[in-house]
Formats: C-alpha cells, structure tokens, sequence
C-alpha cells in the first residue's frame, strides 16, 4: 500500500479525529442519526461523498477541510512548537510551583472534614426530628 494512500484514507481520518475528541462511534452514530455500524462503514471507507463529510465534521466540531487536510504529523508538529522555549532540564523558569503542594493537600483534608462534619450534624438533626415526629 503506498503511503499516499494512507494519507488520504478519509475513513482512517475521522476515525482519528473521533478518537481524539474522546468520542465514540455510538456516541458519533447517535449525532448523525445512523448506526454504529453505519459509523464503522464510514471510517472503513477511503472515500465520503461530499454531504455525508459534511455532517460528520459538524458532528465532530471541525470542518471538512479540517478532516481532508488532518495528519497525524502535522498534528505532532503543532504540538511540539509549544515546548521550544523550554529546557530539557527543567521545565522552564515560568512554571515554577508558587504553592507548597502540602498546603493545598492539608487545605483540601480540612475542607473535607468540615463538609463531613456539617453532614453528620445533619443527619442527627433529622434522626431527632423523626424521633420528635414518632413521640
């Protein structure tokens, strides 16, 4: 198979697309009103006429250009040039932690414990007004 081919395999680029969208083909079937099977047909196909490309990209939240011209390389390099200003030592001087990650956990832990707090207060006032109701 040659790797032009692969490229323009229409199928293989919705199927992509809908994966990292965290979407599922039930979950996509459903949006374009077909059946799972029908979504499966799709992305196993090379080629969609024109209409169905359409819904499927709106169902996807991209446009048909966005899925004739998708590429996992290009998708790859988009990514990468978000990290050229950062050494490969540390993660740069801007993202330096501003908080004691131990606070937030003990802030966190203390918030629970009044939330826990405030629901058995609770619940012993409702048991004491059944205990009222049944008296």
């Amino acid at each position: 198979m040659e790797t032009k081919t692969k490229n323009n395999h229409i199928g293989r680029k919705i199927s992509r697309i809908r994966e990292l969208r965290g979407m599922k083909q039930e979950t996509l079937a459903e949006e374009l009103g077909i059946s799972q099977q029908a979504v499966s047909n799709i992305e196993n196909s090379e080629n969609v006429d024109d209409a169905k490309l359409e819904q499927v990209a709106k169902a996807l939240g991209v446009t048909k250009e966005g899925i004739e011209n998708f590429s996992e390389e290009s998708m790859i390099n988009y990514f990468n040039t978000f990290n050229e200003k950062v050494s490969s030592s540390n993660f740069g001087h801007n993202a330096t932690c501003t908080f004691n990650p131990l606070d937030k956990l003990v802030e966190a832990y203390e918030e629970n414990k009044k939330l826990y707090e405030r629901l058995v207060q609770a619940e012993k006032d409702k048991v004491a007004y059944l205990e009222k109701l049944i008296k």
